[in-house]
């Protein structure tokens, strides 16, 4: 075996996977190299020898099961790393933190336990992905749409718990989810808001229950495993309107963020509302050598000439309007009024009944339908294409929007790389994401590519700004610029940790959050 767990001879190791097998099958139990290559993150930048490298892998099919591979894990002091179905590149994918740890991997978990027609939700395990959910409403004739993330095949659990986000009004998947199963550390099963009533007739209707609320503490943590977890579920609209805006100048950002604002906290577009670099665009169409063959980052002119051609803008705005076909309308018409003030923008929409469905990919996320057409953009530099992307809040104006493109931009041409990003709009902030593409068969540019992300990082808490999500390289990074009272976030996290999982054997390091037994690992790849 290529990688032990920190702390345990290969004789105790192989004593724990035969326990490990005893419970949940030998065939769900996986530790040779060819088989951990699914765990190993294929995305990671820098050199890769070794880095969050799993030492096996166990999949259970039951709670009683995790409660059982939890006993053995605390028997050996066994650190578990649980994913929902390990497909969270970019971020890491199913690769562990810590070095040697076992992926508890919950893909065989993949029932949708409920779906509820009347009041709009689902019910689901971690290993159901948007591409299950949304085949098992159509199987059914339901009038329930789903909030795909990006790429279908991802777990619904794992996104909400990750703060993912989607496109349609439902868009932000930590605000829908409601009502968790959590087995902790020790084994103890809970449900939490109104699931803690034994029969629990409003567990995904009201989230706080009685008393404090627990649902958010899961969500990037290593306090728990979600093994249910409830969902809303969009009533499918009368119809639904989506709209292509484009603008000509690189400056337009800031007007365009001034537009939109007013339009999302008035609820007028309901929907995660996306403003797209030129570059993010035509890399779900084309690829970089069909518009410049030099080396670095396209420059400026190239890019126009580029939008120019596809005739799409340096910034383009997509969004979509949701409800009666005389409502909508009348939105539009206000909306595509207000943009038109931008010199030189244009506007064009499509038009659907609820039934409907469009054919374009992109557009079809927000419409409820998942499908896998951000990975287009792995090809966009050629060779064997990766990405790790830069993801901090934005504040919902003009001038912070436009103040974080620059830097990003300024950075990513000075290591060689083109900016390729966006923001996606909430309610009041924006979550600018800037992947970094690089082809991870270059070590050059691979290197450069964990170079970029920290020196981004760095340049944005310089501006007051912090990511919300991050690779496993940088979980340390992010963490430690939360700063408020010399870290007082980080110390309550695991003071936490440290009460409910005493031997550390849950996560340790995710989202910067090291246990006591494993602390001296902090900053370590």
């Amino acid at each position: 075996m290529k990688v032990l767990p920190p702390n345990l001879s290969e004789s105790r190791f192989r004593a724990a996977l035969d326990e490990l097998a005893s419970i949940v099958g030998n065939a769900y139990v996986l530790a040779s190299e060819d088989a951990l290559t699914e765990y190993a993150d294929p995305f990671v930048p820098g050199p890769r020898e070794q880095r969050f490298a799993a030492s096996a892998a166990v999949l259970p099919s039951s709670v009683d099961e995790i409660r059982e591979v939890l006993r053995v894990a605390r028997a050996y002091a066994l650190p578990l790393w649980p994913v929902s179905t390990g497909r969270n590149f970019a971020y890491g994918g199913a690769a562990p933190r810590l070095t040697g740890s076992v992926v508890l991997d919950l893909k065989r978990m993949n029932r949708v336990l409920e779906v509820n027609e009347t009041l709009a939700y689902a019910l689901v395990e971690p290993g159901v992905t948007y591409f299950d959910l949304y085949a098992h409403l159509r199987e059914r004739g339901s009038k329930l749409w789903i909030d795909p993330a990006a790429a279908g095949w991802g777990s619904v659990v794992g996104n909400a718990l990750e703060r993912g986000f989607g496109y349609t009004p439902y868009g932000d998947h930590a605000a829908m989810q409601c009502g968790m199963e959590v087995v902790l550390a020790n084994g103890d099963v809970i449900r939490t808001g109104m699931g803690g009533i034994e029969i629990g007739r409003a567990w995904q209707l009201y989230k706080p229950g009685f008393g404090p609320s627990y649902d958010a503490m899961f969500m990037q943590s290593n306090f728990g495993i979600v093994t249910k977890l409830g969902i809303a579920l969009m009533p499918r609209p009368a119809s639904y309107l989506l709209a292509h805006a484009r603008f000509r100048e690189e400056a337009d950002l800031v007007a365009i963020v001034e537009a939109l604002r007013p339009f999302k906290l008035d609820e007028t577009i309901r929907n995660h509302a996306v403003i797209e670099g030129a570059i993010r665009f035509a890399a779900g169409i084309s690829s970089r050598s069909q518009w410049y063959h030099g080396s670095g980052p396209m420059p400026d002119g190239a890019v126009a000439a580029m939008a120019k051609q596809l005739g799409i803008g340096w910034w383009n705005l997509r969004f979509g309007l949701y409800g009666a076909p005389e409502v909508v309308e009348a939105q539009y018409a206000i909306v595509r009024r207000a943009l038109l003030r931008v010199r030189g923008a244009e506007i064009d929409a499509a038009r659907y009944s609820g039934d409907q469905e469009p054919a374009a990919g992109g557009d079809r996320n927000m419409a409820g339908i998942p499908t896998m057409a951000a990975f287009r953009m792995l090809d966009w530099r050629g060779g064997n294409g990766a990405h790790v992307d830069f993801s901090p809040i934005c504040p919902f104006t003009g001038g912070d929007a436009m103040r974080q493109y620059l830097v990003a931009k300024t950075r990513a041409a000075e290591y060689g790389f083109d900016y390729y990003g966006g923001f996606t709009a909430g309610t009041r902030h924006l979550h600018h994401i800037m992947a970094i593409i690089f082809n991870r068969d270059d070590a050059l540019e691979s290197d450069a590519a964990e170079d970029l992300l920290r020196v981004l990082m760095s340049d944005a808490r310089a501006e007051g700004y912090g990511e919300y999500r991050a690779h496993l390289a940088y979980m340390d990074f992010a963490a430690a610029q939360y700063d408020f009272n010399d870290g007082a976030l980080l110390r309550f996290s695991e003071t936490i940790k440290d009460a409910l999982d005493p031997q550390g054997i849950l996560a340790p390091g995710k989202s910067g959050i090291w246990p006591r037994m494993w602390r001296s690992r902090r900053g370590y790849t």
